[in-house]
């Protein structure tokens, strides 16, 4: 394995076109859109941190066949369709144009996986190259092991003569050559030719619709943005950015550990095939997956799609010591092994996504022992009204408050595991997180007794457990 192994060359600022290319307009990286504001499951971190459960619903189908570490024929938003006879010309050129740049995005491809750096970079205009030699060296590093562009429907028109904008889907695996790929879209603007040129590239943004398909795009990934060191192990790959190089072993061996507990929280299907992390500077976490975080948070397991969550550690995290650190990391790996590709719940779900990701995080610890049941004493036995389905906290929550909210999920959850056995709680985590039951429609089924029945029962453990 390739331990820090650093991410390629200094961002610069943007430069100027070459000579050849100075009529055209500045060819930077575009702006992000502003990001949609979006409802997240958060977990509290004992006083004086927190982790946020951000779960971002993908809903994109993504084709598996893959051809040598490509997708094997066009089919992931592929625009080549046998043009009608009285299909309109700008049509018809768009087409043209499409087929164009999917024979460069293949050029692309094939670079990558082939470790050709200056190839990878060659489809591009020279400002924008350095960028891309960049992501290169950050791909690279992540071990990338599939990587596909296609345009994602038809281009228009950029304004300009021969230039041409286009979303581009990308799908990609790390490390694992056999994945499911994960998807992103950007947008991108060419000059046409028999060769086409890329003059710009964003980052991939915020959005939860991608061409009418439910998609919830986290924002601009770290290897978009930033220099990054990578160590591979056995279940897990960490990544930082190089100022951070030399904590990555040492966060890799306590990561690996609280993968052997996620792995034991899969709900459906199988474990991931490598959990990932990445530590974030401050700068870091105010960009990665659109850096929307709460004050309280100490990280986030973020759906990348194709059944991957990446997860997020927020600044300082590295220098918690003895089991502060490690209960954070097996907080997020399991919400990484549990959680579905396809997420809708509801927020009145949050209780129970972050109950079982808490009871990973205790990892069978006497309930004496949790960390947070001081603030979950001050919320029961002050204004908390006894619901289970109004727990998920804001922003702006006090941090007390969400560290309370916290404990209520983890002994709610707590208490099914210890009456009713880890099996049947998690048939009722799937139930309600998979296949959008409501608890009253699920328990007589999976407990053999009412939901109201078996709320009090919750209520009255959670009230004992803090007196």
């Amino acid at each position: 394995m390739n331990e820090g192994a650093p991410a390629g060359d200094d961002h610069p600022a943007v430069t100027s076109p070459a000579a050849q290319e100075a009529a055209l307009p500045p060819t930077t990286v575009m702006p992000d859109a502003d990001p949609v504001p979006e409802r997240r499951p958060r977990r509290r971190w004992p006083l004086w941190a927190a982790v946020v459960a951000v779960v971002l619903a993908l809903g994109v189908g993504v084709p598996a066949a893959l051809l040598n570490g490509r997708l094997s024929d066009a089919k992931v938003g592929e625009p080549a369709v046998a043009a009608s006879p009285t299909e309109n010309p700008t049509t018809i050129a768009a087409r043209q144009v499409a087929e164009r740049i999917t024979a460069q995005l293949d050029k692309q491809a094939a670079a990558l996986l082939d470790g050709d750096r200056s190839g990878f970079a060659a489809i591009a205009a020279p400002a924008v190259r350095p960028d891309l030699r960049r992501r290169f060296a950050a791909l690279r590093a992540l071990r990338v092991t599939r990587w596909q562009g296609r345009p994602s429907g038809l281009p228009t028109s950029a304004g300009r003569p021969g230039q041409w904008r286009v979303q581009i889907e990308f799908q990609y695996c790390f490390v694992a050559p056999n994945c499911q790929p994960s998807p992103m879209v950007v947008e991108t603007r060419w000059r046409d030719g028999a060769q086409p040129r890329l003059l710009a590239l964003s980052k991939s943004k915020s959005s939860p619709y991608v061409n009418g398909r439910f998609n919830g795009q986290p924002g601009a990934l770290p290897w978009e943005i930033s220099k990054l060191a990578v160590v591979v192990g056995k279940r897990v790959m960490v990544a930082s950015t190089p100022d951070h190089r030399n904590r990555l072993p040492g966060l890799l061996k306590r990561a690996e550990a609280a993968a052997k507990v996620a792995d034991t929280y899969v709900v459906d299907g199988t474990p991931p095939d490598m959990y990932r992390v990445f530590y974030a500077g401050p700068k870091e976490w105010k960009r990665w997956y659109g850096g929307d975080q709460p004050e309280w948070g100490a990280g986030a397991a973020i759906n990348t799609g194709g059944g991957h969550y990446e997860v997020i550690l927020a600044p300082e995290t590295l220098d918690y010591y003895g089991p502060a650190l490690d209960e954070l990391l097996r907080h997020e790996l399991a919400h990484a092994a549990s959680l579905p590709d396809k997420s809708y719940w509801d927020d009145s779900a949050w209780w129970l996504i972050e109950g079982l990701a808490e009871h990973a995080g205790a990892d069978g610890q006497p309930v004496s022992r949790y960390d947070g049941l001081a603030p979950t004493r001050r919320l029961v036995t002050g204004d908390w009204d006894g619901k289970l389905d109004g727990l998920l906290p804001d922003d702006d929550t006090p941090d007390r408050k969400v560290t309370g909210s916290y404990g209520i999920a983890y002994l709610a959850f707590r208490h099914l595991v210890d009456r009713f056995g880890e099996e049947q709680a998690f048939a009722f985590f799937k139930a309600v997180v998979y296949d959008l039951r409501r608890p009253e429609q699920t328990t007589e089924e999976i407990f053999g007794e009412s939901w109201s029945s078996l709320r009090k029962e919750c209520v009255a453990y959670i009230r004992k457990a803090v007196r």
